[in-house]
């Protein structure tokens, strides 16, 4: 059997995936939330909300997991749903003011943990990985 070409890369990209993963997950759950409640918060941080679908469109939440976790955020203060006055069969979802709270805390202690991992490369480091990424993406279409 023949070897792919590819799967180095493709090892190397899991394997840079998982470890952003565990760390990125690891400090999302010392601020005392799920990567999922997180990702909904940062989402509609510095939004005046959107509707759920809007919502699932821009997070990478599926749609049964979604009404679970808005649920959850809603249990805790952090998120208001609402109907929409444009189309009353669609529901918003916007933070509370404890949300936008909540958001003003977490998503700047968040970028700054983050950060540590990435102040080892210089700028033109950077734009180089964000540019080859972007470039694997393309290999990739969204049917």
């Amino acid at each position: 059997m023949s070897r792919e070409r590819f799967l180095p890369v493709l090892r190397e990209l899991v394997r840079c995936y998982q470890a952003f993963e565990l760390r990125s997950g690891r400090h999302v759950r010392e601020l005392g939330l799920t990567p999922a409640q997180f990702d909904i918060i940062v989402t509609l941080g510095n939004t005046p909300g959107m509707s759920c679908g809007e919502l699932g469109e821009r997070t990478l939440i599926t749609k049964g997991t979604l009404t679970g976790v808005i649920d959850r955020l809603e249990d805790k203060g952090l998120v208001v749903r609402e109907t929409s006055q444009q189309d009353r069969r669609s529901i918003f979802v916007k933070l509370t003011q404890l949300g936008e709270h909540m958001f003003e805390q977490v998503f700047p202690a968040h970028l700054a943990h983050l950060r540590q991992g990435f102040e080892q490369f210089d700028d033109t480091e950077l734009a180089g990985f964000r540019e080859m990424l972007a470039q694997l993406k393309t290999a990739f279409p969204n049917p």
